[in-house]
């Protein structure tokens, strides 16, 4: 009687697709192409350029806090104090020596009389940064858990108000502003002949700095020490039982999660063209924890669409709502129009998103839900009909609370975020599906272009790209309700 090794019993293992990767590879050439012809074709003061540049210093500074906080799980709320370290770092090293003198006022011109290139200024100001973190890290990381969040946000503030103390001003120039350091716009190619840019790359440059420190963080994340961050994450006791040492590999990641801070400050500070320590407060360290939250933690890919997608909303997309706004018939029309679409969207992401949930509390959520979105459909029609044309509730603030109960929208609909745990090449692997990236940025799109169709002649086209955007969300919302239902029969019949 014959029998089989266990070698040939084995079976053969499939050959892994890099088809993923090859897409992702082209979709991230794609988008460097796009930017760089933009900054060609569109002018340099429209509002793109200010969200791709703050955007790509957002991503970077959401991502390094992803790596801390997504990957190996500690909890930090210093990254603005981070963020501070670099953009000074790179400000003090790069200010022109003939004009130290006038910006150095109030303290005889500063103490340094040298200038770096904007390359070495980067990679010092994350190793400054780096440095501080190391430091910190020596007595924070025994901490855990919001013990660790409490103090790294101390050390933020007290790092702000120590570079803001006059005996330190010939470094940091006090409480005043640093200014003429070298800024995105130093990097636009200009004629010799005529002294004017002949080619724009200042948005280019912010994409390629970020792109290729997003792009060291993810070949770390993949490598040896990526995979010792996430047992840490997942359990200590099991990750120290393997033999990974818990102290030295924290601290790694604290210090290189605040490298990469510190460069995004200094990318903050380009776009800023000038500095104050005030302006690095713990706000901007709750904004990069909420892009992280909002695009996923644990997905690189997640906090970078949402970092674009925060700096969109918060400095563009939604401006219009600080002002106040006087319409025609036309334009109530058009409003009441654009109004509706959105409030079916909204009752179709409800119904769809909770099929699968159990009968009571189903009713409940259709039941309160029903409620506001009834609530607004009768505020709507009041203002259909009512004497004024006056848009009611535009006024400055408003543009705040919209876009808070967005952010609440986004959490409560998507808990683990817009990309949960994945990255973009896994968005092109078999099955097909349909994301929910493709619904946020279906809504996202249709909001812009009802904006569009609000303020422009062309009504019709705008109605028409409305429609089929809510077609293809609704297709995504009934994709995803499918896919869920199957997983909820199929984990019934293995229980």
């Amino acid at each position: 009687m014959k029998t089989s090794s266990p070698l040939a019993a084995r079976a053969p293992k499939k050959k892994q697709s890099h088809t993923p990767q090859i897409i992702t590879g082209c979709v991230i050439l794609a988008v460097y192409v796009l930017v760089f012809a933009l900054e060609q074709i569109l002018p340099q003061s429209s509002m793109i350029f200010t969200v791709l540049k703050k955007g790509a210093a957002y991503a970077l500074a959401a991502v390094s806090l992803n790596l801390l906080n997504g990957f190996t799980g500690l909890f930090s709320l210093g990254q603005a104090g981070f963020m501070l370290i670099g953009a000074y770092t790179y400000c003090i090293v790069t200010i022109p020596v003939d004009r130290r003198a006038a910006i150095y006022q109030y303290f005889d011109g500063g103490a340094l009389d040298f200038t770096l290139p904007v390359v070495v200024a980067l990679i010092l100001a994350g190793l400054l940064t780096a440095f501080f973190a190391w430091l910190i890290g020596l007595p924070v990381l025994r901490l855990k858990s919001d013990y660790l969040a409490i103090a790294t946000l101390g050390f933020a503030e007290i790092i702000r108000a120590v570079l803001q103390w006059s005996k330190l001003g010939p470094i940091t120039n006090g409480s005043n502003v640093l200014r003429e350091f070298p800024n995105f716009n130093s990097f636009n190619i200009k004629d010799p002949a005529t002294g004017q840019v002949a080619i724009y790359t200042s948005t280019l440059v912010a994409f390629l700095i970020a792109g290729f420190c997003i792009a060291l963080i993810v070949l770390l994340v993949n490598s040896t020490y990526g995979r010792a961050f996430k047992a840490i994450r997942d359990d200590e006791i099991s990750a120290e039982a393997m033999g990974i040492n818990l102290a030295k590999h924290k601290m790694l990641s604290f210090v290189i999660s605040s490298f990469f801070a510190g460069i995004g400050g200094a990318m903050l500070a380009m776009f800023m063209s000038t500095v104050q320590a005030k302006n690095f407060t713990s706000m901007m360290t709750y904004e990069i924890l909420l892009i992280v939250v909002i695009g996923g933690i644990g997905s690189i890919t997640g906090s970078i669409v949402s970092a674009f997608l925060f700096v969109g909303c918060s400095e563009w997309w939604l401006r219009f709502l600080d002002n106040q706004m006087a319409l025609n018939a036309t334009g109530k029309i058009r409003f009441v129009v654009v109004f509706l679409l959105i409030l079916v969207a909204m009752a179709l992401l409800l119904y769809f998103r909770n099929r699968t949930a159990p009968k009571k509390k189903r009713m409940q959520i259709y039941a309160i839900g029903g409620v506001c979105i009834a609530a607004l459909i009768g505020w709507l029609i009041w203002f259909q009909f009512m004497g004024s044309y006056q848009v009611p509730l535009l006024r400055n603030g408003f543009r705040a609370v919209v876009f808070a109960v967005a952010i609440m929208g986004v959490v409560l609909f998507f808990s683990k975020g817009i990309m949960g745990s994945r990255e973009l090449p896994d968005l092109f692997r078999k099955p097909p599906s349909i994301p929910n990236l493709v619904f946020v940025i279906g809504e996202i799109l249709l909001f812009v272009v009802a904006r569009m169709a609000f303020h422009s002649n062309y009504v019709a086209m705008g109605l028409v790209i409305i429609v089929l955007l809510g077609y293809l969300t609704f297709r995504a919302i009934k994709s995803q309700s499918k896919s869920a239902k199957s997983l909820s029969k199929g984990g019934a019949e293995n229980g």
